[in-house]
């Protein structure tokens, strides 16, 4: 049997043949697409992309918000022998531009929420190009025509009309499907996702069938998920590599439902939809990144903070409770702290957690979290209110997973056990293996091993050697076999003396511990001491301004001095990092880091390279003569610009 994408589909439709798989809101409310009738219509819409002139290894890139067209345009890419190239709807036009040509896509996928961006580089890009619109909307597509001087039916088509094509030419097309899907191997590239560029350039990550089959596999069986008794409402966009695999192919193999967040009419419709749309579909798991679940951690609190009263004494008393209580979740924790936690717990789970919980929707299980690292309290805090937040880790190269924690094997502060097929190592510098529990950099192979870079041999040899994928990442492993992921390679403090350390947990710390800061980046580049850039939630600034009465800049930056340092006096956090690690001083920005000013990537994560470049001269105030004392005059300007203080 040949472990391909395409046979997992086929076996899909017809082992969970009348079971729905995708489901989107319209008009009429949610509408669902079964199994059967995704693997048809896939087919069908090949059969109109090869009348078309697409195939024989060309690529398709899709530019769209989640929803079921997107999914069957790229089993269709697959069917008529193409490769699929996922594009995030966050991208700005130059970084579109990029992928599609770096790419060679003779298609583009896109729908109303992405075609402003699209179309403003559309004069970039090569005039064989060829678009499909996925939207039900004549009036938008004619005027698109018009515009940019596109012909329908030669450069410009509807996904209606592909699919009518395919629908007349499918008894003809019927046998060269078949011979597609039969010479189709395990080696056959499936998507090229590009990398976010957190650290440089992006890069086109070729996967293959075998890379995607056994990953797919290893989430499954790590997460021993039962057949037809999971759904999820898919959060995460479609290209992002964690809901990609598993999410929309871990449901083939054990028939797992997807909703799509409602994103009609914007990517902002989406993220305000989100809690109407758990409501209404009410999830079994969530796949989320920690700036998903850190929002929803501030938010649950302050919402139990405006009812007061007793339901704020028994959510304090009851999250203190609950995390003594579940301990690390792996060992339990002595009888007696237990046995002090329970009532308290249990009556704080009955009376406030229960009704936290339906934010969720009525089923909810647990998380699973990917993306960037996610800090022991955002664990603690979810394990407290019975929505465990499991954390993984994976890379986009590895197709992604590598490790996860589960219901079944957890431990928090780690990102879980390693999965079944993967074999993982922690390097020392020279390359050789580090002991249990030595940090170093985490290395796997295994057949989730990306083929490599497309059109970029170097970096493929730097990053893959001897079949070994080098991550970039350090880790160690403990005594019990749980990966604990300590930070970036490229992303590290490092003091005068080449000393160097993880950033990621001092700002989790920091963001953690005040509502103040909103985003904070800690910088050490062989400096006497160490700085953070950081940004201020403005709402919550003005509203303390107002009730401790501030009246001038230096003493609000007093206040914002002891609201970085807030971590110190956290249990949590106590005599967690060494001292010159900690930020001597900070920046405070006017701007956030946004993808606005190209801080922030399509997966929300903070850019550090591009904070550094767009931030430089901040970055020098931390060093600047009088930059160590935090009322330093760049500062004193900042703060007086933003709330107009003397």
């Amino acid at each position: 049997m040949q472990r391909t994408v395409l046979g997992m589909l086929g076996r899909a439709a017809s082992q969970h043949r009348n079971r729905p798989y995708l489901w989107s809101k319209g008009e009429s409310g949610w509408i669902s697409r079964t199994f059967a009738e995704v693997h048809e219509t896939a087919r069908t819409l090949a059969a109109g992309l090869l009348k078309a002139g697409f195939g024989n290894g060309q690529r398709l890139s899709i530019l769209s918000e989640g929803r079921t067209e997107w999914v069957i345009a790229e089993f269709a890419t697959l069917f008529s022998g193409g490769i699929s190239v996922p594009l995030s709807i966050k991208l700005q036009p130059e970084e579109i531009e990029f992928r599609i040509t770096h790419s060679e896509s003779a298609f583009v996928v896109f729908s109303s929420n992405t075609s402003e961006k699209l179309l403003a580089r559309l004069n970039k890009l090569p005039r064989t190009v060829k678009l499909l619109y996925l939207d039900d909307d004549e009036e938008t597509l004619t005027r698109i025509a018009g515009e940019h001087k596109l012909k329908r039916g030669k450069r410009l088509f509807s996904f209606a009309e592909v699919l009518a094509a395919g629908r007349d030419s499918l008894p003809e097309a019927t046998s060269e499907l078949d011979e597609i899907e039969r010479n189709t191997v395990e080696d056959d590239v499936v998507t090229i996702s590009y990398t976010s560029g957190t650290t440089g350039n992006p890069k086109g990550i070729m996967l293959t069938n075998r890379n995607y089959y056994v990953n797919v596999h290893d989430a499954v069986e790590l997460f021993q998920v039962p057949t037809a008794e999971y759904r999820t409402l898919l959060i995460l966009p479609c290209d992002h590599s964690f809901a990609h695999t598993v999410g929309l192919y871990a449901a083939l193999p054990r028939a797992i439902e997807i909703y799509f967040v409602d994103a009609r009419g914007s990517s902002m419709a989406a993220l305000k939809n989100i809690p109407g749309n758990l409501r209404e579909t009410s999830p079994v798991f969530l796949l989320t990144v920690p700036a998903l679940t850190a929002s929803f951690m501030k938010k649950i609190p302050a919402g139990i903070r405006a009812k007061g009263g007793i339901a704020e004494k028994l959510f304090e008393m009851g999250l203190r409770s609950g995390i003594r209580y579940h301990g690390d979740g792996y060992r339990r924790p002595p009888y007696l702290i237990r046995l002090r936690s329970y009532i308290p717990y249990k009556l704080a789970d009955r009376i406030v957690f229960r009704k936290v919980r339906e934010i969720f929707g009525s089923s909810i299980q647990f998380c699973v979290g990917g993306g960037a690292l996610l800090d022991r309290k955002q664990q603690e805090f979810y394990a407290a209110i019975g929505v465990p937040i499991y954390q993984g880790y994976g890379l986009t190269e590895a197709a992604p997973v590598i490790s996860s924690n589960t219901p079944f094997a957890h431990k928090i502060g780690s990102s879980g056990k390693v999965a079944p097929s993967v074999e993982c190592h922690i390097l020392k510098e020279d390359g050789t293996e580090c002991e249990i529990g030595e940090t170093g950099e985490i290395a796997i192979r295994g057949e989730n091993v990306m083929a490599g870079y497309f059109k970029n041999d170097a970096a493929t040899f730097e990053t893959i050697r001897d079949g070994m994928l080098l991550t970039g990442d350090r880790g160690y492993l403990d005594d019990d076999g749980f990966l604990f992921v300590v930070g970036r390679e490229k992303a590290l403090l490092i003091a005068p003396d080449g000393e160097k350390y993880s950033p990621e947990e001092i700002e989790e710390a920091i963001l953690n511990s005040s509502d103040l800061i909103d985003q904070a980046v800690v910088y050490n580049d062989h400096s006497p001491y160490t700085g953070a850039l950081i940004t201020l939630d403005r709402e919550r600034a003005a509203a303390m301004i107002k009730e401790r009465n501030v009246q001038s800049a230096p003493e609000f930056l007093d206040l914002v001095r002891d609201e970085l340092y807030r971590f110190r006096d956290d249990p949590a956090y106590a005599r967690r990092f060494p001292s010159q690690w900690i930020p001597s001083t900070f920046q405070v920005l006017e701007e956030p880091f946004s993808e606005d000013n190209d801080t922030v990537n399509s997966t929300m994560k903070i850019v550090r390279h591009k904070v550094l470049e767009v931030f430089e001269q901040r970055v020098q105030d931390l060093y600047a003569e009088d930059g160590q004392n935090h009322r330093n005059e760049a500062n004193l300007r900042t703060v007086r610009s933003l709330f107009s203080l003397e």
